[in-house]
């Protein structure tokens, strides 16, 4: 059995490729690592669902398969006089950008892929869309999902030899711990304990040699210049959607008493000061709207010292009081707390319903922390 830090570069730079996909299932393993950070506490395998990879796959692949200009990730071939598609689930994956594109009237962004996963990750915000886009999300999802299995299986030498065969999460319960939201039926690949500490330890090399070798993957079999296949790959979103409902709850908040701090500057912000709805983790870093990463902040600061960097770990000391206010005060809305209630358990392992804003605090600047260090990001 190869040690765990010699298993990434071995399937990463010596394994045999026909497809990009042993590549993307590194990459989102890694990512996996990075979203979940607090699972580290249970010192234990963790299950990770099959879905929850096949999202990540649907955000790299999304620029591969623009309609207009699709980019080969693989070799086809010959099959009864039928020339196969290089990916399995290009069809299921062209269908859902069509869908998209037609929603958001035929502008087209790389990073959509990023955008929709994080959209439609929470099942609430799906009454946004209509039901032939979830209906499409949804077929992609599966047919990504099933040809994840495939690099599963053939990482390393030989049949399963890296990874176990995935099962469904009550098939593993008693011996791993499960990404929240999982549920019973899931279909996990189990990531073994010493192999996720590895990822979490070298996540900012992981995903450079990932990129790397993608583009070099790419390059040779759709003839595309690297530079360009590296700009599709790092595209990140902006944040597009208008966050009117979350300000509209804090303004009621505001006009009831409710007072916030802002995390960064401590100063405080009532009736009559204006705020930012400040991301904590920039969308360019980590793109998501979940209401735990929503506080209101000094606008001059945000604007114009905050911008896309994270704060240093003093900082963060300072400020994650003033967090466990801000998730203190939103449980005085019952909208809001209902919404963060839920978004929380889609994303944290170790908050306690007993002391839920405190812990919230502590476990999203161990996030912060977290993501921070591993991709080595600018600091303020």
């Amino acid at each position: 059995m190869l040690a765990s830090d010699k298993v990434i570069s071995t399937i990463l730079k010596h394994d045999t490729k026909v497809t990009s996909y042993k590549i993307a299932l590194l990459r989102a393993i890694n990512d996996a690592v990075l979203t979940y950070p607090d699972l580290r506490t249970y010192q234990s395998d963790v299950a990770v669902p099959l879905k929850l990879l096949a999202e990540f796959w649907i955000a790299y692949y999304w620029p591969f398969v623009d309609p207009d200009q699709p980019i080969q990730q693989g070799q086809r071939a010959q099959r009864q006089g039928q020339t196969t598609n290089d990916m399995a689930f290009r069809p299921s994956l062209t269908e859902l950008r069509r869908q998209w594109e037609q929603v958001i009237g035929g502008m087209k962004n790389p990073a959509d892929g990023f955008f929709l996963i994080n959209e439609l990750r929470s099942p609430r915000k799906h009454q946004r869309y209509s039901q032939t886009l979830i209906d499409a999300y949804q077929s992609a999802i599966a047919a990504v999902a099933k040809t994840i299995e495939m690099p599963i299986r053939y990482a390393g030498p030989g049949h399963w030899s890296i990874f176990e065969k995935p099962q469904t999460y009550n098939q593993v319960a008693s011996r791993t711990v499960p990404v929240p939201g999982t549920k019973v039926k899931d279909r996990c690949l189990v990531i073994p304990l010493d192999l996720w500490a590895t990822f979490r330890q070298m996540s900012l090399w992981v995903e450079a040699l990932c990129i790397h070798e993608w583009c070099l993957f790419s390059g040779r079999v759709s003839n595309h210049d690297r530079g360009y296949i590296y700009g599709l790959l790092t595209s990140r979103p902006d944040n597009r959607r208008p966050l009117t409902w979350e300000r509209n709850q804090i303004d009621i908040l505001i006009m009831e008493g409710t007072a916030f701090t802002c995390p960064w500057t401590e100063k405080p912000i009532k009736q009559g000061i204006a705020y930012d709805l400040d991301h904590i983790l920039p969308i360019a870093v980590y793109p998501t709207n979940e209401l735990w990463n929503l506080v209101p902040a000094d606008p001059d600061f945000n604007s114009h010292k905050k911008r896309d960097r994270l704060p240093t770990a003093e900082r963060l000391a300072v400020a994650t009081p003033h967090l466990e206010k801000a998730y203190l005060g939103y449980g005085a809305s019952k909208p809001l707390i209902e919404v963060l209630r839920e978004d929380v358990a889609l994303r944290f392992a170790t908050v306690e319903v007993g002391a839920f804003s405190e812990s919230l605090a502590v476990a999203v600047a161990g996030l912060v922390e977290e993501v921070a260090e591993a991709r080595n990001l600018a600091r303020f």
